[in-house]
């Protein structure tokens, strides 16, 4: 099961498509706040989470700083998603500990890999 957040519809849409051809279920979130309520209502966490960087109400580093300081999320695998290829901003997103920076445009493949890695138990 994979949770994507972002607040584009399309892009939430594509990559849905994109994450059911490779066998795997989805979950959406608009933006940060909204996964966090998704993932406190659902009955099976998701197995790793993509999140867009830039969204309104929580951003992606906002998100990812809310779960790693919660027990029953911390532990899922978190795939940024952005268009902010600086190195600040990756270092950013390490230091609060993504599992995987990818900056757009990007191949299918090298997200569906990722995912594959992150999932490996």
């Amino acid at each position: 099961k994979i949770m994507i957040v972002d607040d584009s519809p399309s892009v939430r849409h594509i990559t849905a498509k994109l994450i059911k051809n490779n066998g795997w279920e989805s979950i959406a979130a608009k933006d940060g706040l909204d996964a966090l309520e998704v993932l406190q209502n659902c009955s099976e966490l998701p197995d790793v989470i993509l999140s867009d960087v830039e969204m309104p109400r929580m951003n992606g580093y906002e998100l990812l700083a809310a779960l790693k300081q919660q027990t029953e999320f911390c532990h899922i695998p978190v795939i940024m998603i952005t268009s902010r290829a600086s190195e600040k901003h990756r270092q950013k997103a390490i230091q609060l500990g993504v599992s995987e920076y990818l900056t757009k445009p990007f191949h299918d493949w090298v997200l569906i890999e990722s995912i594959n890695l992150l999932t490996q138990k």
